[in-house]
C-alpha cells in the first residue's frame, strides 16, 4: 500500500519542482536541448533493466526523449510523460510515444510498468507525491531510478565561469553554485529523492549508483548547450549574449577545449511485493 504523510506549508519552500515556469522553460529550443545535453552511460542503463523485471519502461520528464530513445535501443517499450507540449512533441518525431503532463496527476489509466526512470528530470517532480506514483505505476518487484549526469569542472574552467555568471546574473543561482563541488549539489537532490521514496514505505531501501566518464568540449560545443540551464532559459538575448562572449574568452584562454570529469549519478529502489 502506498502511503502519503501530511505535507508542511510550502510557502517558503524553495524546492525546483515548484518553479513551474522554469520546469516547463526547456522546450524554448528543444532541437538544441536534444543536441547538447549528454547521453547516458549503457552501464547504467544495462545495470537499471538487469535490476527490473521486465523491458516495460516508463520515462518519467522525457524531454526531448534522449534516455528514451537509449532505453528502446536497449530493446524497451518505453512511454514518455512529458508537461512540456514542445519537448514532447520533439520526442514524438524521434518515435517516442509521450503523454502530455506533470508525473504527479497524470494519469497512468491502470497502466504498469517494469522500470520507472527518470533522466535530469527528478528534481522537478514532487520527492513524495512522484515517489507515491512511481510505486501505483510499478509492477512488483519493479525499479525506480532517477540520475544525473554531475559534471566535475577543471578548476580553471569553474572559476573562469562562476566569474562571468557573477558579473551578468549575480541574481542568479548559476552565481551562487558556479564553483561550488558539483557533487555537492547534486546530493542534496539525491538526499530529496532517496527521502521520498522511504516516505512511501513502499521501496526497498534505496540505493545510489555512480557511473564515470569524461567529455571533452570544444569553445563551439559549450557554447551551444549553455543556453538549455534552467538558469538561462529565461535570460534576456542581450545579457545571455554578453554571457557567451565572456565564457567564450575564458574557454579560448584555456586553449579551446576543456575536459569535464562526469559521475552520472542513481537513486534507486525496487518496489515491494505486495
Amino acid at each position: 500500500m502506498v502511503t502519503l504523510p501530511p505535507r508542511e506549508p510550502e510557502s517558503d519552500d524553495r524546492s525546483p519542482h515548484l518553479a513551474r515556469e522554469v520546469a516547463e522553460s526547456f522546450g524554448v529550443d528543444a532541437a538544441r536541448y536534444d543536441r547538447t545535453r549528454p547521453t547516458y552511460p549503457t552501464a547504467m542503463i544495462d545495470r537499471i533493466l538487469a535490476a527490473s523485471p521486465g523491458k516495460d519502461v516508463l520515462d518519467v520528464g522525457c524531454g526531448t526523449g534522449i534516455v528514451a530513445r537509449q532505453f528502446r535501443a536497449a530493446g524497451c517499450t518505453v512511454l514518455g510523460v512529458e508537461p512540456d507540449s514542445r519537448m514532447a512533441e520533439f520526442a514524438r518525431e524521434t518515435g517516442i510515444e509521450v503523454e502530455i503532463g506533470t508525473f504527479e496527476q497524470w494519469d497512468p489509466a491502470g497502466r504498469t510498468f517494469d522500470a520507472v526512470i527518470a533522466g535530469t528530470a527528478w528534481h522537478w517532480v514532487d520527492p513524495v507525491a512522484g515517489a507515491a506514483q512511481a510505486a501505483r505505476v510499478l509492477r512488483p518487484g519493479g525499479r525506480f531510478a532517477a540520475f544525473w549526469p554531475v559534471p566535475q569542472m577543471p578548476p580553471e574552467a569553474r572559476t573562469a565561469f562562476a566569474a562571468v555568471y557573477r558579473k551578468h546574473l549575480p541574481d542568479s543561482p548559476m552565481s551562487l553554485v558556479a564553483d561550488r563541488p558539483a557533487l555537492d549539489l547534486y546530493q542534496t537532490m539525491l538526499a530529496k529523492a532517496d527521502k521520498g521514496i522511504r516516505e512511501t514505505a513502499s521501496f526497498t531501501t534505496p540505493e545510489q549508483w555512480r557511473f564515470d566518464w569524461q567529455r571533452t568540449y570544444t569553445r563551439d560545443e559549450w557554447l551551444d548547450q549553455i543556453p538549455t540551464h534552467g538558469a538561462l532559459t529565461q535570460t534576456p538575448p542581450d545579457v545571455l549574449a554578453a554571457v557567451l562572449e565572456d565564457i567564450g574568452t575564458a574557454i579560448d584562454a584555456m586553449g579551446g577545449t576543456f575536459t569535464i570529469d562526469y559521475a552520472t549519478m542513481v537513486i534507486t529502489a525496487s518496489r515491494d511485493s505486495d
